[in-house]
């Protein structure tokens, strides 16, 4: 069972890199492309807009096979997306590609998610999902930094073929070491649309949306706000973004076992800590150290509780869980396209956001040239770093 959930882990950690590893190179993508940085951050809702769409579809599809059949498709897919996000001529054909990508994101980890419990004793199923989905975490400590490191070096195409490769990797693991699992029994594709239709799956889905947007509205632009209002130099972003990685993979360690004990308690004691810890950010953003301990606190806080949500959902969808676990993951990108469409518009406009330091220095160090700057203003309105004026 152990090399099953690492060949799982695996095409979750190569998932977890393509989907993060861009909010790191946002600067890089946005100067190849000739795009403004906010205009690159769609390219987040491209990917999540993918997750949305292709979950429930490919679920559907994994309800007619096997399940380990669906995941070598699902990650087939992966590949071709992330060669296509490479090869891609444009801002639009990047777009694309990204929502190729993103199709078997969700059905790809509800499968692996629904393997993993499978293969696990009943007592420990919410700690073997939670393995499966460290991938995720460990992608924030290894992948996201590495590919970013890599991509400010190479171009940001590099980070996407390493991806690539991953995915290639994670499709020889799973066809190794997963045993091959009978079709789910569970009423068919209709079955499965009633079992999501069913109040407390909903109730779970609409956490994942609501619960988790103001994580990804943080995370999608943390490179901007590292360098514009923490003041840290490009070189520190791969390193906060790997600080934030550990504490997501210790907060799904210390969640797991936490979960087999007391599901529920879990869920509403990390949601909670959550709220507090986004509260605290909107001003630890400020200072550079106080932004790193944030960071950290934040990934341990906001994606420790994803396993044991995934956990809750497939148990009330009974036994036609392959959407509703599939369609939890839809739900979290929708929380993730959700936040960075609000925090685009937050990091364009908002009136505390600190100008590139030479916008803010006069020649000879203070602050002169600025305050000039400032007088010509029109009422009402402010000037955003790189973005031009806005009200």
């Amino acid at each position: 069972m152990a090399l099953a959930l690492c060949a799982l882990a695996l095409g979750a950690f190569a998932i977890g890199t393509t989907e993060f590893v861009i909010m790191g190179l946002l600067p890089q993508v946005a100067g190849g492309l000739d795009v403004s940085v906010a205009t690159a951050g769609n390219l987040i809702s491209a990917y999540a807009l993918g997750v949305v769409v292709g979950a429930p579809l490919l679920a559907a599809l994994a309800t007619r096979v096997g399940r380990k059949q669906a995941l070598l498709l699902f990650l087939a897919l992966f590949v071709v997306g992330n060669i296509a996000t490479v090869f891609a001529p444009g801002y639009a054909g990047v777009f694309a590609a990204r929502v190729i990508a993103g199709l078997p994101h969700g059905a790809y980890l509800g499968a692996a998610s629904l393997v993993a419990a499978q293969l696990a004793d009943p007592s420990r199923q919410a700690t073997a999902v939670a393995r499966v989905l460290m991938g995720l975490t460990v992608a924030n400590i290894v992948g996201v930094p590495a590919g970013t490191f890599l991509g400010q070096i190479l171009g940001w195409q590099a980070a996407f073929l390493v991806v690539a490769v991953l995915g290639l990797l994670a499709v020889a693991g799973v066809a190794a070491f997963v045993p091959a699992l009978p079709k789910p029994a569970g009423g068919g594709l209709r079955g499965e649309v009633r079992a999501m239709g069913r109040q407390q799956v909903v109730l779970g889905l609409t956490t994942a949306v609501f619960g988790f947007a103001g994580v990804f509205a943080v995370y999608s632009y943390i490179s901007p706000m590292l360098t514009e209002l923490a003041g840290m130099g490009e070189s520190a972003v791969p390193v906060v973004l790997a600080l934030f990685g550990v504490g997501m993979t210790a907060g799904s360690l210390i969640v797991g076992p936490l979960a087999d004990r007391a599901l529920r308690p879990t869920i509403y004691g990390a949601l909670a800590a959550l709220a507090v810890v986004l509260a605290v950010f909107w001003f630890a953003i400020n200072s550079p150290w106080s932004a790193v301990i944030m960071a950290v606190v934040l990934g341990a806080v906001g994606f420790g509780v994803t396993a044991p949500l995934q956990v809750l959902i497939m148990r009330k969808a009974g036994n036609a869980p392959t959407l509703a676990a599939a369609s939890n993951h839809s739900a979290f990108n929708l929380a993730n396209a959700g936040g960075s469409v609000a925090r685009r518009y937050r990091y364009r406009c908002r009136p505390g956001l600190r100008l590139a330091r030479a916008d803010r220095r006069g020649p000879g160090g203070g602050r002169t040239g600025h305050r000039a700057r400032r007088r010509r203003r029109r009422p009402g309105r402010h000037r955003c770093a790189g973005h031009g004026w806005c009200r």
